[in-house]
């Protein structure tokens, strides 16, 4: 359905577990060697919320939220708390014509490099530097596809870096909240699960 652009309740989202996920086939032959099928070529992150619900206020605040999203109907932004900022990263370099440029975060490890589009940065934690030099104006940002344009094109060679926070979208999993009581004022909860959307 549609994209609704409000965040997920951040104090039940620190309490949260969860992280990136893959979907890998390996088939196992008789002499035990195996042979594996990467079927995702970038991850795609599952949360479980259950464990973020303490309160009942924040329960309130979760029963409207899953209302207000329809279950699994709507999609909305969901803060990582473990992967959720970038700092000092170069997202590319200014070739005199190019004007727009996608924001991105790189996780390294080896000499591996996995590249991971940002489309919900956090308005108001967005900095552009050029080199050490912070751009306090001549862009804008558009926080719904994560895509800075400049005024002007930055000068060929001119090293364009980008600190920043950012959400993930995602959705419920699930269309139906199941709880317990299990004595007065205390309540225990079944999985709550919560999956990135692609974008």
């Amino acid at each position: 359905m549609t994209f609704h652009d409000v965040q997920f309740p951040a104090d039940i989202s620190y309490g949260s577990s969860g992280g990136p996920a893959y979907l890998t086939d390996v088939v196992s032959t008789l002499s035990g060697h195996e042979h594996r099928n990467i079927n995702w070529a970038q991850a795609r992150a599952t949360y479980n919320v259950s464990h973020g619900v303490k309160t009942q206020m924040q329960l309130d605040a979760l029963i409207a939220f899953f209302r207000a999203r329809k279950g699994r109907a709507h999609s909305f932004r969901f803060k990582d708390w473990t992967d959720y900022q970038v700092v000092a990263q170069t997202i590319a370099t200014g070739t005199g014509s190019q004007t727009a440029f996608q924001l991105i975060k790189y996780y390294s490890s080896g000499a591996e490099i996995e590249s991971r589009t940002i489309t919900k940065p956090v308005a108001a934690t967005v900095k552009i530097y050029f080199g050490s030099t912070l751009q306090t104006s001549g862009w804008t940002l558009n926080a719904t596809t994560g895509v800075v344009t400049f005024a002007s094109p930055p000068a060929g060679g001119v090293v364009v870096k980008v600190d920043f926070e950012f959400d993930v979208p995602a959705r419920f999993d699930t269309d139906q909240l199941s709880a317990s009581l299990d004595t007065y004022g205390v309540r225990s909860w079944r999985d709550i699960p919560i999956v990135e959307v692609r974008n």
